[in-house]
């Protein structure tokens, strides 16, 4: 991975004579290591959370799947704000920063909440913060990069920020450990990192799209940006998709039920899928600037089909979980950064945030409705038989997805 000294797109960043690959821009890198420190602080109370809301709270499924869907589709309320304000204002490195600080101080928060209630709150104020600040940010890395390497600078950035994301669980892994139940450590220590990562935005990441002098677009040509034909099919495809995405916690909860796997060993699923989507987030993105990113963002859910198969089996083992983690890791490299590089060249430059905010919004509106759905289908068939249901059906949509995203996203060149 290679830093410039420079971050003015449309400039051959690091491009030598003898064809050595364009650098990473310092602003992907900054927003990188910003990334990993909330990451650690978001995943090491991700990685609790269902266990805390069901053994130590007592919650039932219901509950932990209403949550778990606000934890996943509560930002879509503020992710067209944030990147509308950042898109109208040139201030997106401001309102990432405000949504990072509004995500840091619910860490904190949690101390103080015990119930249902309260942890619905923590959870919304958490969610909120991250739904304003991921579009500005994506829009900052976006307008740093190239158009050719777009999908390496996503790349770049998922890196970072999944290592974070590996090592959050392995931190509350070691407090739980040490401390048996000890899950206000786990809030307190989760709260120093993200503290640490504000700090980083604030001090070192500047503001790329006041500096590059783009001229604002009223709030009626943002919108029409937003509606244009060529957004509908990706918008469209990304819906589809996102209703047939179990999240996360949920497949770990199958494999803890399947595999009677520990409570302390629980948050260790995280870091097996975290460590293959880190490892394999360039390749993904330097595969999508190559063969198209539409082609790989479909791809990557033929690997979740996988993922719901080998959890859904009837006996697992220590393979199938590796498996299935691995699995669920190349499905992350191949979609998170890689539709809002697809996304970033669908839109003006000066709409850059709301065209990948609109996207977002779409996908976590359709993997809220997809939580509050699967719990309802544990409940009613088990978890292997609403795996494989939810299997079948997304197996019936890649299809139409590759049919309908087609030419949408030519290679760059």
């Amino acid at each position: 991975m290679y830093v410039s000294l420079r971050d003015r797109p449309g400039r051959e960043l690091g491009a030598g004579a003898r064809g050595v690959a364009p650098r990473v821009a310092k602003t992907v890198v900054l927003l990188g290591i910003v990334s990993l420190l909330t990451d650690i602080s978001s995943e090491m109370v991700a990685a609790v959370l269902p266990l805390y809301l069901t053994a130590e709270l007592g919650l039932g499924l219901l509950a932990y799947g209403f949550i778990d869907g606000l934890y996943q589709g509560v930002s879509a309320f503020v992710r067209i704000a944030g990147g509308y304000l950042g898109d109208r204002y040139h201030r997106p490195k401001w309102v990432a920063t405000f949504g990072y600080g509004v995500s840091a101080l619910s860490r904190i928060a949690m101390l103080a909440v015990h119930g249902f209630a309260g942890i619905t709150a923590v959870v919304t104020a958490d969610r909120l913060g991250k739904g304003l600040r991921t579009a500005p940010r994506d829009a900052l890395i976006a307008g740093a990069s190239e158009a050719g390497t777009l999908g390496r600078s996503f790349g770049v950035h998922r890196m970072l920020d999944t290592v974070g994301a590996a090592l959050g669980p392995l931190v509350a892994f070691a407090l739980l450990a040490a401390v048996p139940a000890g899950y206000s450590s786990v809030w307190v220590v989760s709260f120093a990192f993200a503290v640490v990562g504000v700090a980083v935005i604030v001090l070192f990441v500047p503001n790329d799209k006041a500096e590059h002098g783009l001229s604002a677009l009223r709030p009626a040509t943002l919108f029409r940006e937003m509606i244009a034909p060529r957004l509908r099919r990706p918008l469209a495809v990304a819906a589809l998709l996102g209703v047939l995405t179990v999240g996360d916690g949920f497949l770990y909860l199958s494999l803890q039920k399947r595999d009677d796997f520990a409570a302390v060993w629980f948050p260790l699923l995280y870091v097996g899928t975290n460590l293959a989507y880190l490892t394999l987030a360039v390749p993904m993105g330097r595969l999508a600037d190559r063969v198209g990113r539409a082609k790989v963002l479909v791809g990557g859910h033929v690997a979740l089909i996988a993922v719901y198969l080998v959890a859904a089996r009837p006996a697992g083992g220590i393979g199938w979980t590796i498996a299935c983690l691995l699995l669920l890791g190349v499905f992350y490299a191949a979609t998170d950064g890689v539709l809002a590089a697809l996304m970033s060249r669908l839109v003006a430059p000066q709409a850059r945030g709301s065209g990948i905010a609109a996207a977002q919004t779409v996908v976590v509106l359709a993997r809220f409705a997809s939580s509050m759905a699967f719990g309802g289908l544990w409940l009613a068939m088990g978890p292997s038989h609403a795996l494989l249901l939810v299997a079948a059906l997304l197996g019936l949509a890649v299809p139409v997805a590759a049919i309908v995203l087609r030419n949408v996203d030519r290679p760059a060149t």
